[in-house]
């Protein structure tokens, strides 16, 4: 396998410890999983999850391949459609790039699928280069349960107000402290927040959230609190109280894992998004 360039331009010095060992090439792919057979994506004693599952699909491959790296260490229960991963292989790693999603996907478990794979500039890192990342949270809008969505989509009965949602969340998109929405968080706190839209699509309501990183449960905890705004159980203008307090206490309950998926992330000029 070719090796690809080592440098990237404007690579900083910082970014170069990055690159793969000598003798290695690093490949990226995008993996897609069913986040209810997993304890999420980082590696756990005695459980199932997505890194080691992946990397045990590789050892069927080439026994020489060092641990995979994700875009975002997603929790338990929480899906993925399109999460960037890079691996680092050897340069003698024998199976083509347009059969590599295949050969792999042959020795995965249904709930787990890598969708495509490329070889990538050696300075691309997964999870440090990443620009943006982005999720979604599904709503399911109807009276009675749906069981094709069950595990999907969080089920809500009641009405919501769509206009007070998106009132709320646009309150909250900029660079603050979202400790009020994290839980048991012992990082800095501030973060920016690009993205938050509620948008109604059928009986699927989507929750839009994008941003560069996320503190533990953010997201749901942001999701949860806007669901009691378009319950009418929170006015749309208290947000920005909670917020300020930085009380946990204070916002929704964390929404369950069933209903996230990581949709996507960027990475600026280090390729595709």
């Amino acid at each position: 396998m070719r090796r690809a360039d080592a440098t990237l331009g404007g690579m900083t010095d910082t970014r170069r410890r990055y690159i793969p060992p000598a003798g290695h090439v690093r490949l990226r792919l995008t993996v897609s999983w069913d986040g209810a057979a997993y304890a999420g994506w980082q590696s756990q004693a005695s459980v199932p999850s997505v890194q080691d599952t992946l990397q045990g699909a590789f050892q069927h491959l080439t026994s020489a391949v060092f641990r995979p790296v994700a875009a975002g260490r997603t929790d338990a229960g929480v899906h993925a459609e399109a999460m960037p991963v890079h691996m680092d292989v050897p340069e003698s790693f024998g199976v083509p790039l347009p059969r590599l999603a295949q050969a792999l996907n042959a020795h995965l478990p249904p709930t787990l699928a890598v969708l495509d794979a490329e070889e990538t500039p050696s300075g691309f890192h997964a999870r440090f280069s990443c620009a943006e990342r982005r999720y979604v949270y599904r709503v399911l809008r109807t009276p009675q349960r749906r069981p094709l969505w069950e595990g999907r989509a969080l089920h809500v009965r009641g009405e919501l107000d769509v206009g007070a949602m998106n009132a709320a969340a646009a309150s909250l998109i900029g660079t603050h402290d979202f400790a009020a929405f994290a839980t048991q968080e012992d990082r800095q706190t501030v973060r920016e927040l690009r993205g938050l839209t509620v948008k109604p699509v059928g009986e699927i309501w989507e929750i839009h959230v994008a941003g560069q990183s996320f503190l533990r449960h953010m997201v749901r905890g942001l999701v949860g609190t806007l669901l009691l705004v378009g319950a009418g159980k929170l006015e749309a203008n208290a947000v920005t109280e909670i917020l300020a307090s930085r009380q946990r206490s204070q916002a929704g309950a964390n929404v369950p894992a069933h209903g996230l998926y990581f949709s996507g992330a960027s990475y600026g000029g280090q390729g595709r998004g």
